[in-house]
């Protein structure tokens, strides 16, 4: 049988699964530990895609059938990638842990204020997308924080004290006031 076999495309099958299940939680450690068996599942199905085993490239001779090295060279690239992945998103879930006392991620404000200013109710939505396993000692609903100035707000007022520099140094130069 010359393609991958029954066996393995299912194993593939649970490591994403289990993987998609995982990232889709709230805690930190299980969103990267699920990220990371995401990529042992991908890992495995290209390793099974790569083909039949063979002879080494480098010690193929002619007529002979030899492995493709692309597979294996993807897939090394794809571990290092990972491994420096997982390793700082645990390294965020464990500051988290030290800081808060649990890895949850908690709801963002800004995102509340956005469907409030869109209409959209936020008991509603939030009503739809409880699971009951929130942890009861993050206030989620904290309407205390003040009103945050956004990076284009932010941009537009740096562009328009530019221009009033600008037009008061032009000023200066024709030789009118300043």
């Amino acid at each position: 049988m010359t393609g991958p076999s029954l066996i393995i495309l299912v194993f593939v099958g649970v490591l994403v699964g289990s993987g998609v299940y995982l990232a889709l939680e709230r805690t930190l450690s299980r969103i990267f530990i699920g990220l990371s068996l995401i990529t042992n599942g991908v890992n495995l199905l290209i390793l099974a895609m790569g083909g039949a085993g063979g002879l080494p490239p480098l010690l193929g001779r002619e007529g002979q059938v030899i492995v493709d090295p692309l597979p294996q060279a993807m897939i090394l690239t794809s571990i290092v990638l990972s491994l420096g992945t997982t390793a700082f998103g645990l390294t965020l879930a464990y500051r988290s842990w030290l800081l808060t006392g649990n890895d949850e991620v908690a709801d963002d404000v800004e995102d509340r204020r956005l469907a409030r200013r869109a209409g959209i109710k936020a008991s509603s939505v939030d009503a739809s997308f409880a699971e009951g396993t929130e942890d009861r000692t993050i206030f989620y609903d904290r309407e205390d924080v003040p009103d945050r100035v956004t990076f284009a707000e932010r941009r537009i007022a740096a562009e328009a004290d530019r221009e009033n520099e600008l037009s008061d140094s032009d000023t200066r130069l024709e030789g009118g006031r300043p």
